[in-house]
């Protein structure tokens, strides 16, 4: 009598779920390109240097690479229902505060809020959907909306910024996040069943503490070497303490008796691989989203709505691509999705080594479209694998740590090719002016503002006649730099291809199945638990019948192995090669199995 309410009641709260769960990694993700291409706005109005400008990008990517894996613990111990609306509320809360800004400083405050919201959001939102789908082909579909839901975010993040550009000033791009996410609030409380990890878990302070250090640590080494210099003592410091917290951190999830990360994952090809990928790819895409959006402003000149429509594209394509990659999961492997969309990235990537300042909407949109398909065939067979690769009460570590390093990998995206970009363009630069025909004081003058300030500030000095002229050589000192940057993306997406082509390999049987297979029932003889390689098929699939006589044995079949343990039908077809008709039908002549 109560089967069919339970039964009725289940497909409403996985959809409950689901909705959710989009919503979750919608709020979560809209920051990204909304303030992507923002960018030359907050730097005209807050008067930000480069570097204080890839800090209001990595402000946000920060704490959430940092404080994601803890998220996911503490969803583990205390409902991750709980943690989701948290991350809701510091969402909203950082949206509040970024809205409110009126310096750089308070800026980077809001966008580290709403890092902890992102932090809190993405490895709850993927524990939820493992928790109420937990049949891994079912759950492909589930993974693969909600990775449409984080390219919707990232699709309508650059429309929405552009609308309100066009309009009023930069700080309302952060207003459509403080009412979804209070209204996602609500909901959650009444339509979200709470779940916790099976086997009991707890915080681990020490691995938090240490994650936190050596992240932080890398991120401001590598941003402030690059605007800086890599030899100077606050940046070596910086690489030295992350160094050594990244070697903590192993030591202490070694000794922990309930590891944040536990790095036993790592013995999963499939969880190793995909972990690298998400890295790999995303220290080369959001670093690229960052520079083009540079690219859109500073080279082409175009306003936020123009850049938006461009960035779209990718997007677009990516939805577009999307779904048909996630029906296409259970009939093609991994393995060869994620190479291909890899290496449609890659050739993207290349493609674009060829842009200047004049360049058409039309010669780069099937640059652009080309990087969205394959960045479609990545993202949900990526996420799905690294869910799919390790025993079901493990999946939300899993989605944590999956997302850790992909998050790793973006905030080291921009604070990276920032560093390339900048270092080559300053390099070429003053060359670029003498050949625009500015030299002297003049040329000393503009070069040492774009060392201090950035290529951006060039834009922003008043030069007279020679201001076109001047313009023209940063945006070719520009190009440059995006030239080496692509160049470095594209072989850091080759590298990420190379990665999955090695280790997804798919696998013809398992190791603990054959295993399972070859091992004997306690009593049974010897040679019943040995079978020899032709007959490992027949060990796994039991004869129709065989259960039940080989459970019974008849006098004079002694050889064959009898004794199943309960609950291992297969285990039951042990045999000896040449018995398996033995065990399934008595020898002439023998005694018929006695009535019970």
């Amino acid at each position: 009598m109560n089967v069919t309410p339970a039964a009725s009641s289940r497909p409403d709260r996985r959809t409950a779920t689901l909705v959710m769960a989009c919503l979750g990694v919608f709020v979560a993700y809209l920051p990204v390109t909304t303030v992507a291409v923002s960018l030359p706005a907050i730097q005209a109005a807050l008067d930000a240097s480069t570097a204080q400008l890839s800090w209001v990008q990595d402000a946000f990517v920060l704490p959430m690479a940092a404080f994601i894996l803890t998220a996911g613990v503490v969803g583990d111990v205390h409902g991750r229902k709980k943690v989701f609306q948290a991350g809701l509320l510091f969402s909203a809360a950082g949206a509040a505060v970024a809205l409110a800004a009126p310096s750089i400083e308070v800026l980077w405050a809001g966008q580290a809020l709403a890092g902890l919201g992102a932090a809190a959001l993405l490895p709850t939102t993927l524990a939820l959907i493992s928790h109420a789908v937990p049949d891994h082909r079912e759950r492909g579909k589930f993974i693969g909306l909600w990775a449409t839901s984080l390219l919707m975010a990232l699709a309508v993040g650059p429309l929405i910024a552009g609308l309100v550009l066009e309009h009023t000033d930069w700080r309302w791009i952060y207003l459509l996040v403080i009412p979804v996410s209070l209204v996602a609030t609500v909901f959650a409380a009444r339509l979200l069943t709470d779940s916790r990890a099976p086997h009991g878990r707890r915080l681990d302070w020490p691995g938090q503490i240490t994650a936190a250090i050596a992240i932080t640590a890398l991120v401001y080494g590598v941003i402030e070497g690059g605007a800086g210099s890599f030899t100077d003592a606050q940046v070596l410091a910086a690489l030295f303490i992350a160094a050594a917290g990244a070697v903590a951190f192993v030591l202490a999830e070694r000794r922990s008796d309930s590891p944040m990360l536990d790095l036993a994952l790592f013995r999963s090809p499939a969880f190793t691989a995909t972990t690298l990928v998400a890295m790999i790819t995303f220290l080369g895409l959001i670093g690229f989203f960052f520079l083009l959006s540079l690219y859109f402003g500073l080279v082409q000149q175009l306003d936020t709505l123009q850049a938006a429509w461009r960035l779209f594209v990718v997007t677009a394509a990516s939805i577009v691509v999307g779904g048909p990659v996630s029906r296409l999961m259970h009939r093609i492997h991994a393995r060869i999705l994620i190479t291909a969309g890899l290496l449609v990235v890659s050739g993207a990537l290349l493609s674009m080594t060829t842009l200047d300042a004049d360049t058409s909407f039309v010669s780069i949109a099937w640059r652009l479209a080309l990087l969205g398909i394959g960045m479609g065939g990545i993202l949900t067979p990526m996420t799905a694998t690294a869910v799919a690769s390790v025993p079901q009460h493990l999946a939300g570590m899993a989605a944590a740590g999956n997302n850790a390093f992909r998050q790793i990998g973006g905030a080291l995206g921009p604070a990276v090719l920032g560093a390339l970009l900048t270092s080559r363009a300053l390099d070429t630069f003053p060359a670029h002016l003498a050949d625009a025909g500015i030299s002297g004081a003049g040329r000393r003058t503009i070069v040492e503002t774009a060392r201090e300030g950035g290529l951006g500030a060039v834009a922003q000095m008043n030069l007279g006649a020679q201001t076109g002229q001047a313009l023209g050589a940063m945006g070719d000192a520009f190009l440059d730099g995006l030239r080496l940057c692509l160049i470095v993306a594209a072989a850091l997406t080759l590298l990420a291809a190379l990665v999955s082509a090695v280790l997804l390999r798919p696998r013809t049987s398992s190791a603990g199945t054959v295993k399972a297979a070859v091992q004997p029932v306690p009593g049974t003889v010897k040679a019943a638990a040995q079978p020899v390689p032709d007959a490992v098929k027949a060990a796994v699939q039991p004869v129709p019948g065989t259960v039940k006589v080989a459970a019974q044995p008849v006098p004079g079949t002694v050889k064959v192995a009898v004794q199943p343990v309960p609950g291992t039908a297969k285990a039951a077809a042990q045999h000896v090669p040449g018995t398996v008709k033995a065990a399934a039908q008595p020898a002439p002549g023998s005694a018929p199995p006695p009535a019970r």
